[in-house]
């Protein structure tokens, strides 16, 4: 997928009256090469790259139903859309999940959404059984 798919993907990103778009790794890693666009506040930035070979890791698990990229933000009009959450929808629980990032891309929360409903981001699909953990970058 290029930028500019991505960008029709995720319509007006910034238009907070609709929902924050949750994309795949693939549609949000595919050509993205900007170190801007995840995990820019960590002590050694890792580069995009590092980042989509660890969440395709996670997204081939077993107890792994989905991986979404929720974007946040387009700051630069000419960067790639940004992000700093990332929904796991999975059986593991929040220590399990901890465990699938290496120290360098850990992020700095985890949480589980209640349902990964409530109009602040696309629907997501949680089947019975699951949570939708979130990891967060500050």
């Amino acid at each position: 997928m290029s930028r500019a798919d991505l960008l029709r993907r995720i319509g007006d990103v910034n238009d907070f009256s609709r929902p924050r778009p949750l994309v795949t790794v693939a549609e949000f890693f595919d050509g993205n090469d900007d170190p801007a666009s995840i995990g820019y506040n960590l002590p050694d930035p890792q580069p995009p790259a590092a980042f989509a070979a660890v969440l395709t890791g996670i997204a081939g698990r077993p107890e792994v139903h989905d991986v979404r990229i929720e974007v946040k933000d387009l700051e630069d009009p000419d960067g790639w859309p940004t992000t700093d959450s990332v929904w796991i929808i999975t059986r593991a629980p929040v220590d399990t999940v901890r465990g699938w990032f290496p120290a360098a891309l850990a992020p700095d929360e985890l949480g589980v959404s209640a349902s990964g409903q409530g109009g602040a981001v696309e629907p997501i699909d949680v089947p019975a059984g699951h949570s939708a953990v979130v990891a967060f970058w500050d």
